[in-house]
């Protein structure tokens, strides 16, 4: 088994769950001139939902009007705002260098341009004004905890991972110089190469000696509606492989791109999800819509004007009361008190999404990403909680252990997967030449020699699939699936991503075979085995729309009855519903379900009735005695 830690932020006592705060009175310009009457009212009702946090903002060009003066009329402001709080019974995170917000940069007027990452007067000027503000409120019981910037590569740009780990130590130093206590962390995002693909030098593998969370920002547009519920899950998770906890720092959507009722389902299933993934914090974007519609930012965003989960009267739309029921929740189950349950089933995360990696053609890392994001999904539709670990942590001991569209490992670490099989693992790997011609074919030690097949490859062509469809008929029982038994699976992609592995096998056995050739393969080794598929069936489903779920649940549930990683507590092979357990500290089991149906479900999830609505979710407590079966 291999562990899934739900880590808590130190020094809490409770979730984050709550939003991001500016006032409707003013949007950035609230403190200039502060409506305290107003903002007291917007706590009153953030309060009132059962919220517990607010992240807010010090808007720089306003608190550092000059180089060496911090408006002090402005700090008296944030203290009262920080009264506010403490009347309501919330708490809130400041964060300082806002910079940017809302798709708009907001310089003070002394900056000039400058590297802010690496100019040594910007250095010095930022960190003043860091230990200045902190110092005039760092006393107060309404902090919950730090944040330096707001997703600061919008506003800074990109710089050397380097001089962006310096600019972190000194400007989270400054924190702690202003007699800031509690948790700190960087308000970036984490929108770079850990969770992206696309280096802009913030690096979690750097940054967490840092920060004290990690705090993903995660929207996202897709072509696929479970991909899209569980696009922010499978980032959260990614981010889980820091060893840090994450909060899940700014979600949500403007009512421009979603109906009410459709913002619901979003906002439920977002926030379950994230739960399922290990998220100790729950920050919405934002707490209010407005009414600035010729006010910068929203004068040219005026989508960012609908963001709210209230109106700017206060009056709460559906996303509040979403917020306001999962708050219920982790109430209930006392989340500080639980965490994940172990699972069997592990993800391999190439080191070379990781960065500073040579040979890697452009767009490769979105493309892996999609990959590994469509591999999670149907992973977790077939009953299974697939951890993400990342190849550079070294691959733990697993029953199950999942490459999807494997091309590209080290070499060592092929050594460690047979490793693994011959301890009594199953290996699962699927076959993928890759989606440019860049280097076409295995990147292996010994790609026969370890799956047990001869291949037919041509040097510099694919074999390219013909056929809008490919059927994978089964010869032999594996794991659930009898003789005679069909998998089907859509093709799409590029001219070279769309193909197959040409092979026979060579010690290994044909379990099942595509247009009467070998396609799935599996050579025992040790005490387990090592599975290929000739078809990147992870790929194709990731190019096509609206194909969740497709057989690839069907092959990882049966892949897992074969490994012996089914979970004690799962959707019992019903790929409408996800399911995950949480343990709190005294014993008790608690199971997350959540419905991808657009109907009502009903099921018994570990011997607990369970009925859900269209795209329903719910947190259930489990008898002791399905948890042990």
């Amino acid at each position: 088994m291999v562990s899934r830690p739900t880590r808590c932020l130190p020094d809490t006592d409770q979730p984050w769950i709550g939003v991001n705060f500016w006032s409707a009175a003013g949007g950035p310009y609230m403190w200039r001139r502060f409506d305290e009457h107003t903002v007291d009212a917007e706590l009153a009702a953030l309060a009132e939902l059962g919220l517990t946090v607010t992240r807010s903002f010090c808007f720089w060009p306003d608190f550092q009007p000059e180089p060496y003066r911090v408006d002090e009329t402005l700090i008296g402001h944030f203290r009262t705002f920080l009264d506010l709080h403490a009347r309501h019974g919330l708490k809130t995170i400041p964060t300082f260098i806002i910079g940017g917000m809302s798709g708009r940069n907001f310089d003070p007027p002394w900056r000039r341009g400058g590297n802010l990452y690496a100019d040594g007067y910007l250095l010095g000027r930022q960190a003043a004004y860091i230990r200045t503000v902190t110092a005039g409120i760092a006393d107060h019981p309404a902090i919950a905890g730090w944040l330096i910037s707001n997703e600061m590569h919008f506003y800074g740009g990109s710089d050397d991972p380097d001089n962006i780990r310096a600019w972190a130590e000194l400007m989270t130093q400054a924190v702690r110089a202003g007699g800031g206590r509690g948790p700190v962390s960087l308000g970036d995002g984490v929108l770079g190469v850990d969770l992206y693909g696309e280096d802009n030098g913030f690096r979690l593998r750097q940054l967490r000696e840092t920060v004290d969370w990690i705090g993903p920002h995660l929207y996202g547009m897709g072509d696929d509606l479970i991909r899209q519920h569980l696009l922010i899950a499978f980032k959260l998770e990614l981010a889980n492989t820091f060893g840090l906890p994450v909060v899940l720092e700014e979600f949500g959507l403007t009512s421009n791109f979603a109906s009410e009722e459709h913002a619901g389902d979003y906002y439920r299933q977002v926030l379950h999800s994230a739960l399922a993934a290990g998220a100790t914090g729950f920050i919405a974007w934002n707490n209010t819509d407005f009414d600035l519609v010729g006010q910068p930012p929203y004068s040219h965003h005026p989508f960012e004007l609908h963001f709210g989960i209230m109106t700017p009267d206060r009056q709460p739309k559906q996303a509040a009361r979403e917020l306001a029921a999962f708050a219920r929740t982790l109430r209930e189950i006392d989340l500080p008190r639980c965490t994940r349950a172990d699972t069997d089933t592990v993800l391999v995360v190439p080191e070379w999404l990781d960065g500073d990696t040579p040979g890697v053609d452009a767009g490769a890392a979105d493309v892996e990403f999609e990959i590994l994001h469509q591999a999670y999904v149907s992973a977790r539709l077939a009953g299974l909680t697939p951890l993400p670990v990342r190849e550079a942590d070294g691959i733990p001991d697993a029953k199950l252990v999942l490459v999807p569209c494997g091309k590209r490992l080290n070499g060592p670490t092929w050594q460690r997967l047979e490793q693994l099989a011959r301890d009594g693992a199953l290996v699962y790997v699927s076959y993928f030449s890759g989606d440019t011609p860049g280097q076409r074919g295995p990147w292996h030690p010994d790609f026969d020699g370890m799956f047990g097949i001869r291949h037919g490859l041509r040097y510099g062509l694919v074999d390219p699939v013909e056929t809008d469809d490919v059927e994978v008929r089964f010869d032999r029982s594996f794991g659930g699936l009898n003789p005679g038994d069909t998998l089907r699976f859509r093709a799409a992609g590029s001219y070279s991503g769309r193909s197959r592995l040409p092979f026979e096998p060579a010690g290994a056995v044909a379990v099942a075979t595509a247009g009467g050739q070998p396609a799935l393969a599996t050579r025992a080794t040790g005490r387990g085995q090592i599975v290929l598929l000739g078809y990147p069936v992870e790929y194709f489903a990731a190019r096509t729309p609206g194909v969740n779920p497709d057989d690839t649940v069907r092959l990882y549930r049966a892949l897992a009855a074969e490994a012996g990683a089914l979970p004690a507590i799962d959707n019992g092979g019903d790929p409408r519903l996800i399911v995950d357990t949480l343990v709190r500290d005294d014993g008790a089991r608690f199971a997350i379900v959540i419905s991808e149906h657009p109907g009502p479900v009903t099921a018994t999830v570990g011997g607990t009735p369970v009925a859900l609505p269209a795209f329903g979710a719910a947190v259930v407590p489990v008898p002791p005695a399905a948890a042990d079966r």
